[in-house]
């Protein structure tokens, strides 16, 4: 619905990748409803996937030993985080919605995605114990994860040599975002588009754009463990 806030968070080299695509399909289709969409494109924007001293301007809270987890949540509220993480805070109080579009690398995300979860999810800002899952700090928001794969979706079923799609998404739906109070939306999978002919992948531009007209309709999933393990 209009005045929506959606923020886009892109890994891929390629801006002419099928994971390109599916982003330019996001924006696209998103735009038109009037929503305003936001993205962060990780590799064109050269982003530091690497938790480090740098992520604090000035004067540590304890320079005798480095602790990054202490480190940031004080920095957070003081308001002493590096510029680029200040950035992605704003884009991410902003907005209603998060889509994390990436490949799949080694049943996960990429390392600079990952590295986005590791540098931006600070506490303070995401989650703050005992503030987590349920009760998290993002807690009005949604995210959804849309990805691809190398293997075809036979590959990734309970009987099969990968295991269940299911399996993987534990760790990033639910180890991070609703860890983060973020309630989830069934992923969006494109199964080995690399394997397909065009017109097959023609036809996953076309399913995404159909999701995204009706998306803000649909129900987050059960955030427990039985979604991912039953």
């Amino acid at each position: 619905p209009p005045g929506r806030k959606v923020l886009i968070v892109y890994a891929h080299q390629e801006p002419k990748s099928f994971n390109g695509s599916l982003k330019n399909v996001a924006v696209e289709e998103l735009s038109k409803q009037g929503c305003s969409v936001m993205v962060s494109d990780l590799y064109a924007m050269q982003f530091e996937p690497r938790a480090t001293r740098s992520d604090i301007v000035g004067c540590l809270h304890n320079p005798e030993q480095f602790n990054y987890s202490v480190e940031t949540w004080e920095a957070y509220k003081r308001g002493s985080l590096s510029s680029d993480l200040v950035e992605e805070h704003k884009k991410v109080q902003e907005a209603d919605l998060l889509i994390f579009q990436f490949p799949l690398y080694w049943f996960s995300m990429p390392a600079i995605m990952k590295g986005w979860m590791d540098r931006v999810l600070v506490q303070g800002f995401a989650h703050e114990f005992p503030n987590c899952y349920d009760s998290g700090l993002l807690k009005n928001k949604l995210g959804l994860f849309s990805f691809t794969t190398g293997g075809s979706k036979e590959m990734y079923t309970k009987e099969s040599i990968n295991g269940d799609i299911r399996y993987l998404l534990w760790p990033m739906q639910h180890g991070i975002m609703h860890f983060c109070g973020v309630k989830v939306l069934a992923p969006h999978i494109c199964f080995a588009p690399e394997h397909v002919s065009e017109e097959k992948r023609k036809e996953m531009l076309t399913a995404w754009a159909q999701r995204l007209k009706t998306l803000w309709k649909e129900e987050p999933i059960n955030c427990s463990s039985e979604w991912y393990f039953k």
